[in-house]
């Protein structure tokens, strides 16, 4: 499997016709030459597969959330001597075996080199996995987000998202237009550093067909009505991708697009983009942005569509993916474990105690550049009236009286005089000790837009997820607050 060796097309063909951008290895025909064939949907026995990832071994787990994850993905090592990801499901998930295993054949009947493709399945007792080809180079999450030794590219960026418009359009052709939950964390880097959607995704992970576990700020309009996942929701969720390669950070759509209607495209951009690419570039995508994240699903673009219009702007077409993505050919990318801070385990036990005394002993030192701006303002009657409400609600924090101290700190940001992250953080607390997770969420979030680079911000946010159960989004911030706060004391 290659990359582009034109603009305009994805794979190496032997011939002199130029490729349709639709055109690229449907592995069900053989591939090129037949060298990229699959095997045949199998039904592999439990014992298989316990051999292959050495009992389930936790050194074989490499899902993003390793135990805590509710369904776990394990590699595994066949006797043929192929690497496996082994996708393991709680109990619960396929009470119907027969519906399972349809399930499992009709996903698993699919081919292509834009898939990372689900080649049999185990139906054991109460046992339910899934056996999909491995892909060692990490997830798309890992190469935008946690970056190590250099920031995704443009012309990878752009890949991406063909690449998964490519994957999408294949399955809508297939009659499996419907994908679950569609995140960074779905789209994997094979050997080659070719960027491939998940199969996992392609099955709903419920028995009511409910399965978008994401941060409800980033999930389809629709959804939010009638629960139901559609193929217009699909694209909605390519959208949010979309602003995600843009960023190089995972910002709620509405966010997003009050910048874009006040055209305030310098905040929406990857500051770690600059100079990589042109402006009419950047326009385009945003474009195409905000037509998938359109509020009436009717008026959102379909798959092909998003094929012809990424095909245009495709940059670097010559450089092979593992170049473009800074990796070694055919090797994976080791993991790195996550070393959290004081705060960071705190924030992962949902220790709320603890993070009340840490915000306690911070104190607002994290507001002094915003106080300052604002400081010609104490003299007014209305400032005092502000401070007066911070005053209190601190009062009441350092007692414990979280209800009287989010009437307070509600007091202080109803009056618009002053601006602050921290007491934006001390509400969220407030909220969380008080069961309002949904609530904290959206001070966590505030916080973060007033100061995007404050770990304190993320750390709660981290928090706030964890309890509405959103566990991909939670460890997410999680990693973002260790590494903001890992550069800061650098400086």
């Amino acid at each position: 499997m290659g990359v582009p060796c034109s603009k305009f097309s994805l794979c190496c063909f032997h011939s002199n016709l130029k490729p349709s951008p639709h055109d690229f290895f449907d592995l069900e025909n053989g591939g090129e030459n037949g060298k990229n064939v699959l095997p045949s949907f199998t039904e592999f026995s439990l014992d298989v597969l316990m051999i292959a990832t050495d009992g389930f071994a936790a050194d074989n787990i490499v899902s993003e959330h390793g135990e805590k994850a509710p369904n776990v993905v394990y590699k595994g090592l066949l006797e043929n001597g192929h690497w496996v990801a082994v996708k393991r499901f709680n109990r619960s998930a396929w009470p119907d075996s027969r519906q399972f295993l349809d399930e499992a054949k009709a996903v698993g009947n699919l081919r292509s080199e834009r898939l990372a493709n689900l080649l049999g399945c185990c139906c054991e007792g109460e046992q339910r996995l899934l056996v999909a080809e491995f892909m060692p180079n990490e997830t798309l999450a890992k190469h935008l987000f946690h970056w190590d030794s250099q920031p995704m590219k443009w012309a990878m960026r752009l890949r991406v998202a063909l690449y998964l418009a490519q994957a999408m359009e294949y399955c809508c052709n297939k009659g499996r237009a419907i994908y679950h939950d569609l995140n960074a964390y779905r789209i994997l880097f094979d050997q080659d550093g070719n960027p491939r959607l998940s199969c996992f995704g392609l099955m709903k992970n419920s028995r009511d067909g409910k399965s978008y576990s994401t941060n409800l700020a980033f999930t389809p309009p629709e959804y939010m009505r009638t629960g139901r996942v559609t193929s217009e929701s699909v694209v909605y969720s390519f959208g949010t991708m979309l602003l995600d390669l843009l960023s190089g950070k995972h910002i709620p759509p509405s966010h997003a697009l009050d910048l874009i209607r006040v055209k305030n495209l310098t905040m929406l951009m990857d500051s770690c983009l600059e100079g990589d690419f042109s402006n009419d570039d950047g326009t385009e995508l945003v474009r195409l942005a905000t037509r998938c994240l359109q509020y009436e699903s009717r008026e959102r673009p379909n798959a092909k569509s998003l094929v012809n219009s990424l095909i245009t702007i495709q940059k670097e077409t010559e450089v092979l993916s593992h170049v473009l993505l800074g990796i070694k050919h055919g090797t994976a990318t080791p993991p790195q474990p996550l070393v959290l801070t004081t705060t960071g385990e705190a924030c992962l036990r949902r220790d709320l105690t603890a993070l009340h005394e840490i915000l306690q002993k911070t104190g607002y030192k994290d507001d002094e550049g915003i106080a300052n701006e604002l400081s010609f303002q104490m003299w007014t009657n209305q400032m005092q009236e502000t401070l007066n409400s911070k005053k209190q609600g601190d009062a009441a924090f350092r007692a414990k009286d979280f209800i009287t101290a989010i009437e307070c700190y509600t007091q202080f940001n109803d009056g618009g005089t002053m601006v602050s992250p921290t007491i934006y953080a001390r509400r969220c607390l407030c909220y969380l000790m008080s069961d309002m997770a949904q609530e904290a969420l959206g001070d966590a979030m505030q916080a973060q837009v007033i100061c995007s680079e404050w770990p304190t911000a993320f750390y709660i946010q981290s928090v706030a997820l964890f309890s509405l159960g959103m566990e991909n989004d939670a460890q997410e911030a999680l990693k973002e607050a260790t590494k903001l706060e890992a550069k800061r004391s650098k400086n």
